[in-house]
C-alpha cells in the first residue's frame, strides 16, 4: 500500500507520524520544536528518510502562514518568521507536500474521518497554548486573503467579571485568544487550567468566551458543527456549559450548529495524512 507522511507542526512540539490511512497515522513521535528552524527540519527528515519510503507528505503547521510561498510568517514563535517549511521539506524529500494550517487540517480530519463524518461545513477550534479555528464549507477548506485567524475574534467580557485582566494577546489584548488559551487563565487565575477545580468560576467565565465564538461563527459561517478540541477543553464538564451558554447567547434567533468534542485521537496527524494523499494526486 501507499505510504505518506504527516507533520504536525506547533510552536512547542512537532508531532510527526506515517500511514497508508489517514484514520490509522503510526510510528507517532514528538520532537521540541527548537527557535532554530533548521535544526527541527533536520529532525523531521531523518525520521521521514528512516520511515519511508513517501509517496507525499501532509504538513498540518501552527501560523499565520503564506499559502503562496508555503512559508510560516508573523509567528510569535522565536526564530520561525518567515520560514519556508513546505520548500524546505519538499527539496530536502522529494516528494509533493500538502500544506495547510494545524485548525484546516484537524477540520478536514473530523469531517471526513471524526466527529462531523460525512458532513461538508465544519468549524474546528482548539483551545489550548493558543486558540485557532479552521473552516469546511462546501467540502473544501477555506483559504481567502491568508486564512482564518479566528483565536483573535472580538470578544465582549462575560457577565460579572471584575478584575480589570486585560488579555495576554500581545497583539489585541482580549481577543478570543487573549481571554480563554491556556496562558491566558494561568495569568488570571496563578494556576494552570488543569488544576482548577470544576466549580470555579473561571470554568463559567471561559464557557463564555468560547459560546460566543461557537455563535460568532454560526452568524457568519452556519456550520453543520462546531468541534472544540485542545488541552482546556480537556474538562468533562464544558462541553455542556458552552452549549448552554450558546443557546442563551443566540436567544432563538438562529439555529446552531451541533457543538462537539474531537473523535479523533491525532486530528492534526489525520488531517496532515489526507493532504497528503491529495497531494500525492
Amino acid at each position: 500500500m501507499t505510504l505518506y507522511g504527516a507533520v504536525e507542526a506547533g510552536g512547542t512540539k512537532f508531532v510527526l507520524a506515517v500511514g497508508e490511512s489517514p484514520e490509522a497515522p503510526r510510528e507517532v513521535v514528538r520532537i521540541e520544536t527548537s527557535s532554530q528552524p533548521l535544526e527541527t527540519v533536520a529532525r523531521v527528515i531523518r525520521y521521514f528518510e528512516d520511515n519511508g519510503p513517501l509517496a507525499a507528505l501532509g504538513v498540518a503547521t501552527f501560523g499565520p502562514v503564506d499559502f503562496a510561498s508555503g512559508s510560516i510568517t508573523t509567528t510569535p514563535k522565536a526564530g520561525w518568521q518567515d520560514f519556508p517549511l513546505r520548500d524546505a521539506l519538499a527539496q530536502a524529500l522529494h516528494i509533493p507536500v500538502g500544506f495547510d494550517t494545524d485548525v484546516n487540517g484537524a477540520a478536514l480530519a473530523e469531517a471526513r474521518c471524526g466527529a462531523g463524518k460525512g458532513l461538508d461545513d465544519l468549524v474546528y477550534f482548539t483551545v489550548g497554548t493558543g486558540i485557532g479555528g479552521g473552516v469546511l464549507t462546501g467540502g473544501q477548506l477555506v483559504h481567502g486573503l491568508m486564512h482564518s485567524e479566528m483565536g483573535h475574534l472580538l470578544v465582549r467580557r462575560a457577565p460579572g467579571e471584575r478584575d480589570a485582566f486585560r488579555g495576554v494577546c500581545p497583539y489585541h489584548g482580549d481577543c478570543l485568544e487573549g481571554m480563554a488559551s491556556g496562558p491566558a487563565m494561568e495569568a488570571r487565575w496563578g494556576v494552570k487550567a488543569d488544576q482548577l477545580p470544576s466549580g470555579h468560576d473561571a470554568w463559567r467565565i471561559e464557557a463564555d468566551y468560547l459560546a460566543q465564538a461557537c455563535v460568532n461563527v454560526a452568524c457568519v459561517l452556519s456550520p453543520q458543527m462546531v468541534v472544540l478540541g485542545g488541552g482546556v477543553m480537556n474538562q468533562s464538564h464544558m462541553l455542556e456549559r458552552i452549549r448552554g451558554r450558546a443557546r442563551e447567547l443566540s436567544n432563538g434567533y438562529l439555529p446552531l450548529p451541533r457543538i462537539e468534542s474531537p473523535a479523533l485521537p491525532y486530528p492534526g496527524l489525520t488531517g496532515a495524512l489526507l493532504l497528503a494523499r491529495e497531494a500525492a494526486r
